[in-house]
C-alpha cells in the first residue's frame, strides 16, 4: 500500500464474537486529521495519534522517515503492544523509505519484538503502485455516477434525489476542477443513464414516483429536453439501469424492484425507445448487469428473493440460462476481464461479498471479502491497476487490486479521509492525461479522487 505524508496510521480493530469489544473513539476525541468509526481509525500527515487502543489491535502501518514521528510512535507502541493478550497478533507494517538496513533497524527498534510480527513492504514490492488521493467535493449526495463523452469531452453525470435532477459536470480547464454543467428535473431520481449516438445525447432518468423518462439532445448547440415517458405501465420501482446493443440498436435494461413488477428491456424505435422484452417478474430485481460470455449478450439479475440469475441472448430474446450457487441475498453485481477471463463481483450487505470466476459453463467462487453494509464492490481499471473497491456503509471503503500472478484481490488502500458517507457508485474519468475517481455517496458528499501511480524504485 503506498504511503503519503510524514506519516500514515492504520488501526484496524477486530470486532465480533469470541474476539474481544471493539475500540470505539471516545466521543469528540478523534485527534485533528484523523477520521474515525467505530472500528477503524486514519490518520494521515498527523502526528498527533490516539493515545489509547483495543487489546484487538491487529495492524500499525507508519512511515519511518522522520525520526520524530518514529520515536513517538516507538514510545507509544511499547505501551500499547505490551498486554496484548496471546491469542492476538498484532502485525506492524514498515513502509522501507530509508536505505534498508537502516530502515528495518529503525523501525524495528521501535517494537518490542515478541509483542509482534513484523512485515516489510520492500521497493520492489512498491514500485508502480498506485495509489488514490483526494481532489475534489461535490456537496450534493448521490445514488449513482456515470462518465461518458460528448463532443471529444469527458464529462460526468450524477443522480442526485435529494436534490430532484440528474446532474451533468464537465471539465472547467482553466480552473483545473469539474463544473456544472446542465442538470435536467427529475424528482426521486435513481439512475441517470447518458447514451450518446453521434450529435444526439439521451439520458434516462429513472425515478421512483412520477413516472422515469427519457430526455433528448439533438444537436451540441441545443439543451437537453424531455423526449418521452418510458413504459409507465411497467417500469413502477426501478432500481438500476444499464445500456447494452442488441441487432445493432442500442437499448436500455432496467431493473424493477417492486413486487408487482418486472425488469424491462426497452430498445430503439424511430425516435424513441419501447418496451421489447420483460424478464424475471414477480422478483424485486435490484441490479442488472450487462456482459458478453462465449461472444453473446447476457444479463445478469440481482434480486431481493433468489440467487442471481443469469440469461443470454437467443434468438432475438433473452432466455434463462442457469443461476449463480452459493449466492445468497446478493445486492449487485458487476464484473471485469483480466488475462482472458471474466470475474465478478457480487456485494452482499450482510455476510461476505464474493469474486467469482467465470469457467465456461458457470460461475465459480474464487475469493470472499469481510463486508458489512456493504452496497456496492466496483470493479474498476484505472491506469495499469485493475482495481475493485468495496464500499461501506459503517467502515472505511477498501481499495483492492488484482494481483496478476495470483488471481486474486489484495488490499491496496482505504479511501478517506474524508471518509465516504453511504457509498453507492464509483466511476473512472481519464481526461487530459489525468486519471480521477468519483465516489457518489447517499448521506453524504460526492467525493472525487485523483490517480497517482508511484514509482518507489528511485
Amino acid at each position: 500500500m503506498a504511503v503519503t505524508g510524514t506519516l500514515l496510521l492504520l488501526l484496524l480493530l477486530l470486532a465480533g464474537a469470541g474476539v474481544g469489544v471493539a475500540w470505539r473513539p471516545p466521543k469528540g476525541k478523534c485527534p485533528l486529521r484523523c477520521s474515525c468509526s467505530k472500528d477503524s481509525a486514519l490518520c494521515e500527515g498527523s502526528l498527533d495519534l490516539p493515545m489509547s487502543f483495543s487489546p484487538t489491535l491487529l495492524s500499525l502501518s507508519w512511515d519511518p522517515r522522520e525520526q520524530r514521528a518514529l520515536l513517538r510512535t516507538g514510545s507509544l507502541a511499547r505501551e500499547v503492544f505490551s498486554p496484548t493478550p496471546a491469542h492476538a497478533h498484532p502485525q506492524l507494517t514498515c513502509q522501507d523509505w530509508s536505505p534498508p538496513a537502516e530502515g528495518r533497524q529503525l523501525c524495528e527498534d521501535a517494537i518490542p519484538a515478541p509483542a509482534v510480527s513484523t512485515a516489510w513492504l520492500g521497493q520492489a514490492q512498491l514500485q508502480g503502485a498506485g495509489e488514490l488521493s483526494w481532489f475534489q467535493t461535490v456537496r450534493e449526495s448521490a445514488l449513482g455516477v456515470e462518465p461518458f463523452s460528448y463532443q471529444g469531452e469527458p464529462h460526468v453525470i450524477l443522480a442526485q434525489p435529494f436534490a430532484g435532477r440528474c446532474l451533468i459536470l464537465g471539465w472547467d480547464y482553466s480552473l483545473q476542477r469539474f463544473r456544472p454543467e446542465e442538470e435536467l428535473s427529475a424528482p426521486s431520481v435513481v439512475s441517470c443513464k447518458p447514451l450518446v449516438l453521434g450529435p444526439r445525447l439521451f439520458v434516462l432518468a429513472a425515478r421512483l414516483w412520477g413516472g422515469s423518462q427519457l430526455w433528448a439532445r439533438p444537436s451540441p448547440d441545443l439543451r437537453l429536453a424531455p423526449l418521452q415517458a418510458l413504459a409507465p405501465r411497467r417500469l413502477l420501482r426501478p432500481n438500476d439501469a444499464e445500456i447494452l446493443w442488441l441487432d445493432e440498436q442500442p437499448c436500455f435494461v432496467v431493473a424493477d424492484a417492486s413486487k408487482a413488477g418486472s425488469t424491462t428491456l426497452l430498445c430503439r424505435d424511430g425516435p424513441g425507445f419501447y418496451p421489447r422484452q420483460s424478464l424475471h417478474a414477480w422478483h424485486r430485481d435490484t441490479d442488472v448487469e450487462v456482459l458478453e460470455l462465449d461472444g453473446r449478450p447476457h444479463l445478469l439479475l440481482a434480486s431481493a428473493s433468489q440467487r442471481p440469475v443469469l440469461f443470454h441472448w437467443v434468438g432475438g430474446r433473452f432466455e434463462r440460462r442457469t443461476d449463480i450457487p452459493e449466492a445468497e441475498d446478493v445486492y449487485a453485481t458487476r464484473h471485469f476481464q483480466a488475462g482472458g477471463d471474466v470475474f465478478l463481483c457480487l456485494t452482499r450487505y450482510i455476510g461476505d461479498s464474493m469474486v467469482m470466476r467465470w469457467d465456461g459453463s458457470m460461475f465459480r467462487l474464487l475469493q470472499k471479502l469481510p463486508s458489512r453494509g456493504a452496497h456496492v464492490f466496483q470493479p474498476l481499471l484505472i491506469g495499469r491497476d485493475q482495481l475493485a473497491i468495496l464500499g461501506s456503509d459503517f467502515a472505511f471503503s477498501q481499495v483492492f487490486r488484482l494481483e496478476s500472478d495470483k488471481g486474486l484481490l489484495e488490499p491496496l488502500q482505504e479511501l478517506g479521509p474524508p471518509a465516504l458517507v453511504a457509498p453507492r457508485a464509483f466511476a473512472h474519468v481519464t481526461l487530459a492525461g489525468r486519471r480521477f475517481l468519483f465516489a457518489a455517496c447517499f448521506k453524504g458528499p460526492t467525493q472525487i479522487y485523483q490517480h497517482h501511480e508511484l514509482d518507489l524504485s528511485a
